[in-house]
């Protein structure tokens, strides 16, 4: 990979992860990878093709994980039956990513195993969600999926652009429409 490949996937990831939708693995990750990039490190092995990767899945993992979970107390704290649908909706797709990104990762040379693990700010996004319920859970939850499908989103267009796995890059191309529409129908969403 060359060093602008490098930068720009290590600058979407970090910027991904200080959004709160990076698990403390990618984001160590991604750390070492931009500190060699910036030459931190010459005189080391250069970063492996699946560092990147590695990064990569451990974020759309926690993405889809957190998605989930919200939206499973969604369903028991929500109070309109459009949140309620939606949230179904969410399981359902985010459940069917996961699978995919599984897969495209088991698919990989050497294989990686996604790290579905929440970040310090998923986690307390969560526990906040967990403290609402009726409209307040709703508004709140509509924001958290707004602002979460958004920043996925972006990170699977510059992985598309940038990334190092040809499977993994499928996988994202992929998964921009899906993402797209959730988004989309987050916004007109009445919470």
């Amino acid at each position: 990979m060359t060093l602008r490949k490098t930068i720009i996937t290590s600058a979407a990831l970090l910027t991904l992860a200080a959004c709160g939708r990076g698990s403390d693995a990618g984001q160590a990750n991604t750390m070492a990878t931009t500190a060699e990039a910036d030459g931190a490190n010459a005189g080391e092995m250069a970063p492996t093709a699946s560092s990147g990767a590695q990064s990569f899945a451990n974020v759309a993992a926690a993405s889809d994980a957190f998605e989930i979970e919200t939206s499973k107390l969604a369903l028991s704290n929500g109070a309109s039956a459009g949140v309620k649908a939606y949230a179904n909706k969410m399981i359902e797709a985010h459940t069917a990513s996961t699978a995919k990104l599984k897969a495209a990762a088991a698919g990989m040379t050497p294989a990686i195993t996604p790290n579905p693990a929440l970040s310090p700010e998923q986690q307390q996004k969560l526990n906040e969600l967990k403290g609402l319920n009726g409209t307040a859970f709703d508004k709140a939850y509509k924001t958290e999926q707004a602002a979460g499908h958004q920043q996925t989103l972006d990170a699977l267009k510059a992985y598309v652009a940038t990334g190092d796995a040809p499977q993994l890059k499928s996988f994202a191309g992929e998964m921009i429409p899906i993402v797209t529409a959730h988004l989309n129908m987050v916004k007109s969403l009445k919470a």
